[in-house]
């Protein structure tokens, strides 16, 4: 029954070492595109990182439904995916500063366009005053639709 249960150990770990190699791939592909601004390669990752993250969830739970079995099991298997494991998650802190500094840089910039628009604007605008009167010299509220396709 030990047996058994050493072979399905070192089976889980072997699948597990192939999708954590496989998603630290993705991640890094995805990080080389981010730094060159390569939105295309980022798009076509999107659909195997999906299928990449599902499978590593799945292999997760059993990881830690049989955390006590794995924590005692020694081996140079679970050293390679600790290891692997390292990698992966650089990987990914990297891939969390380089999207939250695109998405700072993206709104930056449609905020920029954003008062480019209002301030060109004011000078054109009405709007109505604290009663409801129409007050022609109250033009610091006005509403602007944005279209962020652009």
């Amino acid at each position: 029954m030990e047996e058994l249960q050493t072979h399905e150990i070192l089976d889980k770990i072997e699948i597990m070492k192939q999708i954590v190699t496989g998603f630290t791939s993705i991640i890094a592909k995805e990080n080389d595109a981010l730094k060159i601004g390569d939105d295309q390669t980022v798009k076509s990752l999107y659909e195997q990182k999906l299928k990449t993250v599902a499978a590593y969830r799945s292999m997760s739970a059993f990881f830690i439904k049989n955390r006590i079995a794995i924590a005692s099991f020694r081996g140079p298997d679970k050293d390679e995916l600790k290891n692997l494991s390292q990698e992966l998650d650089k990987q990914l802190k990297t891939n969390e500063l380089l999207l939250k500094t695109r998405m700072e840089a993206g709104k930056k910039v449609m905020d920029t366009f954003i008062n480019i628009a209002k301030n060109t604007n004011k000078s054109f605008a009405t709007s109505y005053g604290a009663r409801g009167n129409y007050t022609p010299l109250d033009n610091n509220r006005n509403a602007l639709a944005f279209n962020r396709t652009l």
